[in-house]
């Protein structure tokens, strides 16, 4: 029997009433193991509704609730972290170790709100006149909308959704239809430890649910995670219906190797930011840059060691890479692979007819590595999100610079060196909002802020950190002036002495 995914509005699962189901498939194998309810209009309303009604008291309880709460679901999440990795690998197809280090990175935002008091401290400034003190206090938005991807379908949703209600938003998530499952089972495991109904809820389905969320009156603000094109229409729509936006896109990161670098430490890091998670993540290393006359040993090196990575199921402890997500994106991947000759760069290996013996009908592709690739070409131009590195030749520094502030993307870079002068020089010169010196995927950890440059971010706010402090929050400022209990008229008896 077809496993059946519904929504969860108001702490409990409602089942879909569209009649409309999307299919959830096992990477692994290519079939079908999960249907997901498609929300229709009036379900995304009936949702945002409990989430309005939640936050009339939510919005004022107080810090030592809200924290209490998260903490008892930090320590739930702990406890079934292998149990929500197992759903991520089973609809996903990433390797369970991956799966494993996702959970541990939402985990890591959940510590950052179970703490959010500190950074929720407003200020204070007395005497700025007579008898006169002005405060600065921040307050929560109301009913808060997160859309997620499927490459994190538990990590993405926590970036958002436990900074929101520590600071005291409501939250309605709408997550991957691709992976739905362990959205809800977070949305279980917030209910377990206390979280009041209508504070976290979840509404499956497409466009129609989306859009319903991006002009829906009740809804003060959208986080977004996914490709550039849809970032940008989150952003515009959302923005125009008035809503505070952060819409995170799309990557084509580079990793600049100096001819001085550890080209053995470069190697290992290309390969595992390249083809780590199969490539579909926003900050892989999709783009190597070789500068000067290390571009053959480097690539040497890469394809030694993509040659020994081991492909199958994710559920396999001995695999390195699982499948893709669809059958669909399979193909597309492919099709950058099969293209880049023609288009000018050397296929130094094609994993475009790769299979797995037993799971033939999975969603199966190789590690390939183009090597002197043109910038014209669209695997260099376009975000592949597979296991495809390009590596472009350049002979300088400065030229491998351009290069890099000539993408229109501009969310993760590297430099590969040994020279702290060129580091230096690099991480101030670079148009990327993360940067990694000798590290491949410079993913901030929690009390630090995510997010890009350029094309790969829309509005002004990153994620997480103290930007999702000051993106769920809105400030006020109070000028106070009191009247000295001495000058009170004659005859009324503050308890003060008068002796002025």
């Amino acid at each position: 029997m077809t496993k059946i995914v519904n929504h969860w509005i108001g702490g409990k699962t409602v089942e879909g009433a569209s009649g409309t189901y999307g299919p959830v498939t096992d990477p692994a194998t290519g079939a079908v193991t999960t249907k997901v309810a498609f929300a229709t209009v009036d379900e995304v309303d009936a949702a945002v509704a409990a989430a309005k009604d939640a936050f009339a008291t939510w919005g004022r309880s107080s810090l030592a609730k809200r924290t209490e709460i998260l903490f008892r679901f930090r320590a739930l999440l702990d406890a079934h972290r292998d149990e929500i990795a197992a759903l991520i690998t089973a609809e996903h197809g990433k390797v369970h170790s991956d799966a494993l280090g996702e959970v541990a990175r939402g985990l890591e935002i959940v510590d950052l709100a179970c703490g959010i008091n500190v950074q929720l401290k407003g200020e204070l400034s007395t005497q700025v006149a007579s008898r006169v003190d002005v405060s600065s206090i921040r307050q929560p938005l109301g009913v808060v909308a997160g859309i997620t991807p499927f490459n994190f379908p538990a990590m993405v949703p926590m970036w958002m959704f436990p900074i929101a209600i520590a600071c005291g938003n409501t939250f309605v998530l709408k997550p991957s239809e691709k992976d739905p499952s362990a959205s809800v089972r977070l949305a279980e495991l917030l209910a377990e430890a206390g979280l009041p109904d209508g504070v976290f809820n979840i509404v499956h389905g497409d466009k129609v649910a989306v859009d319903r969320l991006l002009e829906h009156p009740d809804v003060k603000a959208v986080s977004f995670v996914g490709s550039t094109p849809i970032a940008r229409y989150i952003h515009t729509t959302a923005a125009a219906n008035g809503k505070r936006v952060q819409a995170l896109g799309g990557a084509k990161n580079h990793m600049l190797v100096l001819p001085d670098a550890d080209l053995d430490a470069a190697a290992d890091a290309a390969v595992s930011a390249a083809y780590g998670s199969a490539g579909e993540r926003c900050m892989a290393i999709s783009a190597v840059v070789a500068v000067g006359a290390i571009g053959d040993t480097l690539v040497a090196k890469i394809r030694e060691r993509a040659e020994q990575i081991k492909i199958g199921p994710g559920n396999d402890p001995t695999s390195e890479m699982g499948p893709l997500i669809t059958a669909a994106h399979r193909d597309k991947v492919a099709s950058y692979v099969r293209g880049a000759a023609a288009e000018g760069a050397e296929v130094v290996l094609d994993g475009t007819g790769h299979t797995v013996e037993g799971f033939e009908d999975g969603h199966w592709i190789g590690i390939s590595l183009l090597d002197k690739v043109p910038t014209g070409a669209k695997a260099y131009q376009d975000e592949i999100f597979g296991p495809v590195l390009c590596v472009l030749r350049v002979d300088t520094y400065e030229e491998g610079l351009a290069l890099i502030n000539g993408s229109p993307f501009g969310n993760g870079t590297a430099i590969f060196t040994r020279d702290g002068g060129a580091a230096r020089r690099f991480q101030l010169e670079v148009e990327a909002g993360m940067v990694g010196v000798n590290v491949p995927i410079p993913v901030p950890v929690g009390y630090h802020s995510f997010g890009g440059w350029k094309d790969s971010l829309f509005g002004d706010h990153h994620i997480y950190g103290n930007d999702g402090t000051h993106f769920y929050t809105r400030g006020k400022v109070v000028t106070t002036r009191w009247p000295d209990p001495a000058d009170a008229p004659a005859g009324v008896d503050l308890g003060f002495p008068r002796n002025h």
